[in-house]
């Protein structure tokens, strides 16, 4: 069985909140979570994140049943959904003049048979806590992720980038995306954790750890406030996810 808890707020900084995230009811057939963090101009970025969010929903609950279940075929499902989700962004971005270039962030975890299916694309971050240890199942797609990964700075110096923000890869600001896909174990009394920046850039990773692990249903709540507490630069979204 599994439970989720979900939070979003706008935080100190933002006019608006344009982040938006879904999660399935637990009785639903498919188990599937979904997280969008926006970014464009006059409400391009609530547009963006939105519609990504429900392109996945229906593209993923619409081919589902008729799937085979093996890994492969679950992996096209999710790659799939996002690339969709990218068309109908990216065409919405050339419709309106005020939407030039908008785009979003975009996580998923499908889950099925005690394995999560994670479809990834730009800096909002998945983490999955097994026992004690916290790990980051994705990999930012940012210029400052670059730079660490090619030797340039530390990760240390990365959490600081004046460019920190600068996304190389998100849902709708090209015609072709490509998704990160993988798949992970998720066993009984694992948790998933799905955030965007406004969380990670404000609260460190062993606090995240610390609130999850002491109750999964105030975790959003109570990390939001710290996040803000820290500055709350960004709007900031949470959805936690235990296997039962």
């Amino acid at each position: 069985m599994i439970k989720a808890y979900a939070r979003s707020d706008i935080g100190k900084a933002r006019q608006m909140n344009q982040d938006y995230f879904y999660i399935s009811d637990s009785l639903s057939n498919v188990q599937l979570f979904i997280l969008a963090d926006g970014m464009g101009g006059y409400n391009g970025g609530e547009i963006a994140s939105s519609l990504a969010t429900k392109c996945v929903k229906s593209y993923i609950e619409n081919n589902f049943e008729e799937v085979p279940k093996d890994k492969d075929s679950l992996i096209q499902l999710v790659a799939s959904s996002m690339e969709y989700a990218n068309m109908v962004i990216y065409e919405k971005s050339k419709e309106n003049k005020e939407y030039e270039g908008m785009g979003t962030t975009l996580e998923i975890c499908l889950i099925y048979n005690n394995k999560v299916y994670i479809g990834h694309v730009g800096d909002s971050r998945i983490y999955r806590v097994r026992k004690d240890i916290i790990r980051k199942l994705t990999q930012d797609h940012s210029y400052v992720q670059k730079l660490v990964k090619d030797g340039k700075i530390t990760k240390e110096e990365a959490e600081v980038h004046p460019k920190k923000n600068m996304l190389m890869r998100a849902i709708g600001c090209s015609a072709f995306v490509e998704p990160d896909v993988s798949v992970k174990g998720f066993l009984k009394d694992d948790i998933l954790v799905m955030t965007s920046d406004g969380l990670t850039n404000m609260v460190k990773q062993d606090e995240i750890l610390k609130k999850v692990k002491e109750n999964i249903e105030t975790a959003p709540k109570e990390l939001i406030e710290m996040a803000n507490q820290n500055g709350g630069l960004d709007n900031i979204t949470i959805v936690v996810i235990k296997n039962i």
